[in-house]
């Protein structure tokens, strides 16, 4: 009786989420194959929620996460059109499977629809979540933060389909954000994120908070190093993907190198700086003398329109004073900053500055770029698995190490790159094996997970498969160990899923008879 209810009360929440889209489609000119389309991503979004939810644990409810999808289509989506791919007068430029215009809240598509779900969510997305203040960051890790959530956003269509769960590499946007936002949101929190990128308040200063909460849950040092990997990583990622950006960054770091060189001699900067001052104030003074003067405006107005192209040029003397008054406006202001910088307290404090930004630019190098990401990923990996560490150390409760257990099992899951897994990185399988023999220790201990064998060693080489394995509910998991001639093998597997047989060493002391399931799960 209660499971009839149970799914009576699926059957009303389905239909009313599919008449809410309903009426959001009226209101808006799409075609016919657009709303059949989004129909049928939120009727696969619906079946296959709940096995996501299982998987991940700590994700947004499914009535949060369909509200915000159709919160995005009623306020960001003016038009969604989808295009052929055989229709060669319409294609898509540049290889990509879909194209979005923020300012007319346009999406064009192919009819493929995680590319479509990605398209939506990312046309919901402020492209800066990070202030200004925050030197190049603001905008790569901006980046990096707002890819990782689209492609979390597109999960539960890609990878479940309501009774399995299937990840595969080449079906996600980058593996590269995706591995990293992940790491972020193991270690910060799905909610914490989900406000990170929602958030409208520009008063609010996510990324001092995320810092903040970083400390608070894994130490200062932990703290430092993590948000250095990560702002490294962004750094990269955008040269990697933004050929446009990554050129902006390239001239940035010339310019900053410069300006360091010139601070090793600190007599000839101040005196460099000094001439710079004079300059501004002379420009100052020809511009007050020019904008006074009609015939020297006029002269002025000549001669700036003899270099500019047509749609450059200017149309009026009185704009050319309103752009003069503003050439003005930013010498004064750039004297402010040299006055500043030549007060000895603050010279320091420059020259620190100047060495900290160089510090994240003097990575990008065409010859070792790729080298320097993979050496930063890895790195980012092991301070991830080392903070990993201080969670389990912290969990006192049966819940606490169940949701690392089910963290840890997905992060080994998740690709690395198009060829491996994170459990199948060589680099990392010391540390892998660390974290996974003090998670099945404090398991046991806290009586989540039954005790196999009396022999650690045994119980480790049995229980890490459980970090392995697809099944959904790892709480349904059965294992079973057989012996065939004179090895020894463990099938971990539910009622819908059999894992392959894998080879384990033989096993002593063992508290479970061979050939006989037992459950895994205390």
């Amino acid at each position: 009786m209660l499971q009839k209810k149970k799914n009576l009360l699926e059957k009303l929440v389905k239909k009313d989420y599919n008449n809410e889209l309903e009426k959001i489609l009226e209101e808006k000119q799409f075609g016919e194959n657009v709303k059949s389309t989004l129909l049928s991503i939120l009727y696969k979004v619906e079946a296959s929620y709940k096995d996501y939810q299982t998987v991940k644990k700590d994700v947004e409810n499914k009535e949060e996460y369909i509200s915000n999808i159709l919160e995005i289509i009623k306020n960001n989506c003016n038009s969604i059109k989808i295009i052929k791919m055989s229709d060669k007068e319409n294609q898509i430029p540049n290889n990509k499977t879909y194209i979005i215009n923020k300012e007319k809240n346009e999406i064009i598509a192919y009819p493929i629809e995680r590319k479509i779900l990605y398209a939506i969510s990312k046309i919901g997305k402020r492209d800066k979540i990070i202030k200004d203040e925050y030197f190049l960051i603001n905008e790569t890790l901006s980046d990096l933060i707002n890819v990782g959530n689209n492609i979390d956003t597109v999960e539960p269509l890609r990878d479940f389909n309501g009774y399995s769960w299937t990840t595969i590499q080449q079906e996600i946007e980058s593996i590269e954000h995706n591995l990293i936002y992940q790491n972020l949101r193991i270690l910060v929190g799905n909610e914490f994120l989900e406000k990170w990128v929602k958030n409208n308040e520009y008063i609010i200063d996510y990324y001092d908070l995320f810092k903040e909460r970083l400390e608070n849950l894994y130490g200062k040092k932990n703290k430092e190093k993590i948000t250095e990997q990560i702002s490294k990583i962004s750094i990269l990622l955008s040269a990697k993907f933004n050929n446009e950006k990554k050129q902006e960054m390239l001239e940035c770091k010339e310019k900053i190198h410069e300006e360091l060189q010139k601070l090793q001699d600190k007599e000839r900067f101040i005196e460099k700086t000094s001439e710079r001052k004079l300059e501004l104030s002379e420009k100052i003074k020809k511009i007050d003398t020019t904008i006074s003067d009609k015939e020297l405006l006029q002269e002025e107005y000549k001669t700036r329109n003899e270099d500019l192209p047509l749609e450059k040029k200017i149309f009026s003397m009185r704009i050319l004073s309103k752009i003069m008054q503003q050439e003005k406006e930013e010498c004064y202001k750039e004297i402010e900053e040299l006055n500043k910088i030549l007060n000895p307290q603050n010279f320091v404090n420059y020259q620190k500055e100047i060495e900290e930004k160089y510090k994240y630019l003097e990575i990008l190098n065409d010859e070792t770029q790729d080298k320097e990401l993979e050496k930063q990923k890895i790195e980012f990996q092991k301070t991830f698995l080392n903070m990993i560490k201080n969670k389990i150390t912290k969990a006192e409760t049966k819940q606490e190490i169940e949701k690392i257990i089910f963290d840890f099992r997905y992060y080994l899951l998740l690709p690395y790159d198009y060829q491996k897994k994170i459990c199948e990185v060589e680099k990392l399988k010391k540390l892998i094996n660390e974290v996974s023999e003090k998670i099945i220790d404090k398991a046991i201990d806290l009586k989540a997970i039954e005790r196999i064998s009396n022999n650690s060693e045994t119980n480790y080489d049995i229980l890490k498969n459980v970090f392995k394995v697809r099944i959904i509910n790892l709480t349904d998991a059965y294992l079973k160990i057989t012996k065939e001639k004179d090895k020894y093998f463990l099938q971990i597997f539910d009622e819908n899923i059999f894992e392959e047989k894998v080879k384990i060493n033989k096993p002593e002391e063992l508290e479970i008879k061979l050939n006989k399931k037992r459950p895994i799960w205390a």
